[in-house]
């Protein structure tokens, strides 16, 4: 695995924090890939999409990246919707063929701009996860290139668990080179939603209990700064996939025609003191009055990924960045233990830009899948070094009281012990880990830190 003929990158998460020097290798092809693996060199290696998890997953200092982006071919669809593609072919590009086509995702995290290896390794989940679960739910099967060389074909019943250790296993198991998943069929590239606005977070976690079995979609913003009888104040929106008789007239005759969105872009980092709590509080009081009460129809593209209308919009956090933190507690105590993190997060006088909670419906099978029924809040916090580093242990400690657990994809700062007492299954993990790849070729700077990798 020489490193002659790569470039040395200093390479990041999207919360471009931290930055690590690695060796980046484009490849092309599974054979090439394998010739790295087996040179046995002393280096590791981890695979990289196009680094949309927040933290250090596709990150090795000072050893070998590997890019997929350039495996991005359709392989296959078939008439029941088993989409097979090579494991480098963006969510993005499957929308812009396949919803036309009348096909959509089966869920999809906050971002189109992943990749299918990267949305398997991380088991991404969606505002549906309530009812559908993660993706691990729709992978039929995966082909996966092992440190022997080996490529395994996975599924549910052929090794399953390296399939079940691969799903949510952050690529530490082996490259994805190609998979099936299963899409579902849509009437419209657009969904019918209901805005409502909440007082508080207690509003908020009811509102959810009372509309999860009437809507296929939820997800709230909330207001994390707000204190005493408003703390979580929330817009909460609420939607199902539109049928045709949804859609006014004038958009009837096209009902898969895809939205088309105007995309600005930061071109900048922005000054660190950009976001701080009074422009925080600021945004938040505008957003909060902004949005009534009503009824819309909204485009797919708009309602899943609104975000994506802005390119690089990771650089308003400044230069030192910004960590993602999602938190996931058990439904036995997330009223209690949110307020108990939205506290901690006010009292901290660091304010969350953007904050945003989900419920959350069965587990898959995934050894280290993140989910399980409760409900999920994640928060952006600007990184000021330790101060931000010593809120996230606060938080971390009320996960570990309450039975919660944080989201691997997005996590940038938490140690091995942490991590392992949130996650029952880790040994199981290590035990696929060392009989696929004992000499840990596949690793990463987040592995290293999380004890995913075996001593």
């Amino acid at each position: 695995m020489s490193n002659k003929s790569a470039r040395r990158e200093s390479l990041s998460g999207w919360g471009n924090y931290p930055r690590h020097d690695c060796f980046v290798h484009d490849v092309s092809s599974p054979s090439e890939q394998c010739s790295f693996i087996v040179a046995d060199d002393g280096q590791s290696l981890i695979a990289r999409g196009l680094g949309r998890s927040y933290g250090d997953s596709a990150v090795n200092a000072l050893n070998s990246v590997l890019l997929q982006t350039s495996r991005n071919r359709f392989l296959s669809l078939s008439e029941n919707g088993i989409l097979q593609c090579e494991a480098g072919l963006s969510f993005a590009e499957i929308i812009e063929f396949l919803l036309p086509k009348g096909w959509a995702l089966p869920t999809t995290p906050g971002t189109k701009f992943v990749t299918v290896g990267g949305a398997i390794a991380s088991d991404v989940h969606g505002k549906n996860h309530h009812r559908d679960g993660s993706l691990g739910n729709f992978v039929q099967a995966f082909r996966l290139l092992t440190a022997s060389g080996e490529v395994l074909d996975c599924s549910r019943q052929t090794h399953p668990d390296v399939f079940w250790a691969t799903i949510g296993g952050m690529g530490l198991t082996g490259i994805i080179l190609s998979a099936q998943i299963q899409l579902k069929r849509v009437e419209t590239a657009w969904v019918k939603q209901e805005t409502r606005r909440t007082r508080n977070l207690t509003d908020t976690l009811d509102l959810f209990v009372k509309t999860d079995q009437d809507y296929q979609y939820s997800v709230a913003w909330i207001d994390c700064l707000k204190r005493g009888n408003s703390m979580g104040r929330s817009v909460v929106m609420l939607a199902n996939d539109a049928s045709l008789s949804d859609l006014p007239s004038r958009r009837q005759k096209q009902p898969l025609q895809m939205k088309k969105r105007r995309r600005k872009k930061v071109p900048f980092n922005l000054p660190s003191l950009t976001l701080n709590r009074a422009t925080v509080s600021a945004f938040n009081g505008v957003y909060y009055r902004a949005h009534r009460d009503k009824e819309s129809i909204v485009s797919y593209d708009e309602f899943f990924y609104p975000l994506d209308s802005i390119q690089a919009w990771n650089r308003i956090y400044g230069k030192r960045g910004f960590i993602q933190y999602q938190a996931l507690l058990p439904k036995q105590h997330s009223y209690d233990g949110m307020h108990e993190l939205l506290d901690l997060i006010s009292k901290s006088r660091q304010a969350s830009f953007l904050a945003v909670l989900k419920s959350c419906g069965p587990a898959d099978d995934g050894i280290l899948s993140y989910l399980f029924p409760g409900h999920t809040l994640a928060l952006d916090f600007p990184f000021k070094g330790s101060r931000t580093i010593e809120l996230c242990k606060q938080l971390d400690e009320v996960l570990l009281k309450l039975g919660g657990r944080i989201y691997a994809a997005k996590d940038a700062v938490a140690n091995a012990s942490t991590f392992g007492a949130m996650y029952p299954r880790l040994e199981e993990f290590l035990d696929v880990k060392r009989q696929l790849d004992p000499k840990n070729v596949f690793s990463s700077s987040q592995g290293r830190r999380l004890g995913l990798i075996p001593a």
